[in-house]
């Protein structure tokens, strides 16, 4: 859901008459706009018990686990969240907050760090503890395992890491990190009872319990009455897989259901204000952009890089790539997340410079090929209107066109242009795994030492005015010579039936207000 925000894979129920299919993309969940007005929404602002919620989402087929260490798409996320817990999570600016951990406290050299855990029961009434933390991560690092979490877990030292007491942990790094945090709150590092090995019936700590499972089809949770943050609103919440977009509307629109996960801005404005559904928003969930592999002709000379950036319309591809569902960017990652550089200035286009750099880097009548495929809403079209932006400046670009299937992989080594997204991550994560000279996806080939450097020194400093210091410049120089050409922050889109309550106004897929269903309620 990070670097990855599509995937492969098919299979599911029929609902509404349509074939589901998987879906992998970056999500989100914020207030909804629409029908109701704001005089009924006022009346309903009190919170009322009881009721089954069913929320429709894309599925993984009759494979599917509730294995919360083994989460890899929305779907499974959103149920993990129903049923565990993490230490923390994501809040809207990307920046941990405290969950299962009541807080944490690094000692002075930033390599170890003490966890202290708040009372949380699971659902068999065991307490939450230390050593029910060690199992779990110790679990998602075992080499033989392919959980997701494992490479956030990869700056700590499992082995020499211990129980202080039942409510303390005490974590030791192999070097320093400032963000050590993040892997706290890292997606599918989720804590299960100590020993647990299987989960056909799963118990957690979360703010739902197991009822009954039904791999490709259907779960149901109920409320926890016991649930350390307050239980949940409604008795029962059914997540039912429905993998085409239709089949999530229509079961919607039939009454289905009462939410639906991941509308295309297209859907959205055809049902937006009719009366039927109320859509939901989250503006920046998402970045758009294209990768230029900068250590390969034409994009090792940074002055084409510099080119391309100033080729790019960035309204245009918003508005029509995106049908206007977002934001524009400017060449650098999370924008609106903590540590964002916010004070650069916005790039415009400037085709006159653009040529003018082109023409000094050797490079006027320049072609090159950009690799997209549908493996992304606006992948396709994005790539349409940059080939036409590129030729008022004398750039030839050919469009091809791959297989949504097997596109991240290609990309990753492949050719020297092509489209890209990501879903929401930290900027220090999206640093660590991508602009490193050892990131192991590092789309774009950014590798230089003293950039790495940078990035050690933030993460040996502990205070957060001078890491923050680090930060900007580190995406100073990704806005002047990276690889990086961002140009907007897709909006996420779900949408909900007019009587659903309570859902966040700003919550990035993957973050704590995303998918919070205990939070939900039903007019």
């Amino acid at each position: 859901m990070n670097d990855r925000p599509t995937g492969p894979a098919r299979r599911s129920l029929l609902i509404a008459g349509s074939a589901a299919t998987l879906a992998l993309a970056a999500a989100g969940c914020g207030t909804g706009s629409g029908t109701a007005t704001d005089a009924k929404k006022a009346a309903d602002t009190a919170p009322k018990p009881g009721g089954r919620l069913r929320a429709a989402f894309a599925g993984g087929g009759a494979g599917e686990t509730l294995d919360p260490h083994a989460a890899n798409l929305f779907v499974d996320a959103a149920r993990a969240k129903a049923l565990f817990d993490k230490l923390a999570d994501f809040g809207a600016d990307l920046a941990p907050v405290p969950r299962l951990a009541a807080r944490w406290e690094p000692n002075e050299t930033l390599d170890t760090w003490r966890i202290t855990l708040r009372r949380a029961a699971f659902h068999d009434g065991r307490p939450v503890t230390a050593e029910d933390v060690l199992y779990s991560y110790r679990r998602i690092a075992d080499p033989k395992g392919t959980f997701r979490a494992k490479a956030s877990l990869e700056p700590v030292d499992l082995a020499a890491s211990r129980a202080v007491d039942a409510t303390t942990v005490e974590f030791r790094l192999k070097r320093p990190y400032a963000e050590f945090p993040n892997t706290l709150a890292a997606f599918g590092a989720y804590i299960v009872p100590k020993d647990t090995a299987a989960f056909d019936r799963p118990v957690g700590s979360g703010p739902f319990t197991f009822v009954s499972f039904k791999p490709g089809a259907s779960l149901l949770v109920q409320r926890n009455p016991d649930y350390w943050e307050g239980a949940p609103h409604l008795e029962e919440l059914e997540f039912v897989i429905a993998g085409e977009e239709s089949a999530r509307v229509n079961a919607l629109l039939g009454g289905q259901v009462e939410y639906a996960h991941e509308l295309n801005p297209a859907t959205a404005r055809a049902h937006e204000g009719k009366g039927r559904i109320d859509v939901v928003r989250l503006p920046g969930s998402a970045m758009q952009g294209f990768v230029m592999k900068t250590d390969r002709a034409p994009f090792d000379d940074k002055r084409v890089r510099q080119a391309f950036f100033l080729i790019a319309d960035r309204r245009e591809l918003v508005d029509g790539a995106l049908s206007g569902a977002g934001e524009i960017g400017n060449d650098l990652f999370g924008k609106g997340c903590q540590y964002y550089a916010a004070g650069l200035p916005q790039r415009v286009q400037d085709l006159e410079r653009a040529r003018a750099l082109l023409k000094e880097a050797g490079a006027e009548g320049l072609r090159v090929t950009l690799d997209t495929a549908p493996a992304a809403t606006g992948f396709v079209e994005a790539a349409g209107i940059f080939k036409e932006q590129a030729a008022k400046a004398g750039v030839t670009v050919e469009v091809k066109v791959g297989n949504k299937e097997t596109y991240w992989k290609d990309i990753l080594d492949s050719g020297t242009f092509a489209s890209y997204r990501s879903g929401a991550m930290p900027i220090e994560s999206h640093v660590s795994q991508r602009l490193l000279t050892a990131s192991t996806t590092n789309a774009t080939h950014w590798r230089h030492k003293d950039f790495d450097d940078l990035y050690q020194q933030a993460q040996s400093t502990p205070d957060e005015k001078q890491r923050t210091a680090l930060y900007e410049r580190m995406q100073r120089r990704l806005h002047d010579e990276g690889g990086f050409l961002i140009w907007g922050f897709a909006d996420w889109i779900v949408a909900t039936a007019p009587k659903v309550r309570g859902v966040s106004e700003a919550a990035p897929a993957n973050t704590l207000d995303w998918a919070r269903f205990d939070r939900l309620w039903l007019a």
